[in-house]
């Protein structure tokens, strides 16, 4: 989490134990995860800075105009940021910057992306856009009273805080909406806490389970059971790792479920 107030960035367990992460920056806003476990942070100073998972700090991209907070990476590593100006820039890994979309307007706020790499923005006059890889935009939603927060799900649903009538919204990809919360008072931003993913193979008579996570990479426990009712914690490690079972692929059959540690 970003504190504009003190300059903050503050790391929450799982638990809710806070620690600070990284300070000494200019009113933090908006905050992105790469896929190394490293976080983008923008800071009102019109500088990004990045900071890897051991807290270390360096400048990312300087003199920019400020931006409200929208930060979003895709799978290729490419960071894009939506300024206050109305532009969107698309940074690669190492820096290198290129205007990505430009004279947007209604105040754009913030942006998220999903698996395919399209991007969705949505502005306070009532819409969420879409932009393909290569920039092509396109009206994905409209009619909205002053959304907000972004957010897709595991299944490729997005999510959106509508502040203005205060509910959260799911579309489907085809754009189909439905309600999906009502009665809050100002919705705003939104994430979904990251999900493990397990594949099982069968290695040289031995029962081996990889985990992997999209970022960021909390701690994971493995858990077997012979009966789906009672489990047993056999591993605890950060994704991505691979966890044998000692006893290979003898009888009786087990199940595996993997869950967040502490």
């Amino acid at each position: 989490m970003s504190d504009q107030s003190s300059g903050n960035m503050y790391k929450f367990t799982p638990s809710g134990v806070r620690s600070t992460f990284a300070s000494g920056f200019f009113a933090p806003r908006g905050l992105a995860f790469d896929g190394t476990g490293g976080v983008y942070v923008a800071s009102g100073d019109g500088n990004i800075y990045r900071v890897t998972s051991g807290g270390v700090q360096s400048t990312f991209a300087s003199n920019l105009a400020p931006t409200f907070g929208g930060l979003a990476v895709n799978s290729a590593g490419d960071l894009f940021e939506l300024d206050d100006n109305g532009y969107i820039y698309e940074f690669t890994p190492g820096g290198v910057q290129s205007t990505f979309a430009s004279e947007l307007t209604t105040y754009p706020s913030f942006l998220t992306i999903d698996s395919t790499g399209d991007l969705f923005l949505v502005d306070l006059g009532g819409h969420i856009y879409k932009f393909t890889p290569d920039g092509v935009k396109s009206t994905f939603a409209s009619g909205l009273n002053e959304p907000a927060g972004l957010a897709f799900n595991s299944t490729g649903n997005l999510f959106e805080a509508d502040y203005g009538s205060g509910n959260i919204y799911e579309f489907a990809p085809d754009g189909t909406r439905s309600t999906f919360a009502s009665g809050l008072d100002e919705p705003g931003a939104l994430a979904f806490e990251p999900s493990p993913e397990l594949a099982a193979t069968v290695t040289n008579g031995a029962f081996q389970v990889a985990v992997t996570m999209p970022s960021p990479y909390y701690s994971t426990i493995i858990q077997v059971s012979t009966d789906m009712v009672n489990w047993t914690s056999v591993c605890t490690n950060t994704p991505p790792f691979t966890y044998t079972d000692s006893t290979g692929t003898a009888l009786p059959c087990r199940f595996y479920r993997a869950m967040l540690g502490p």
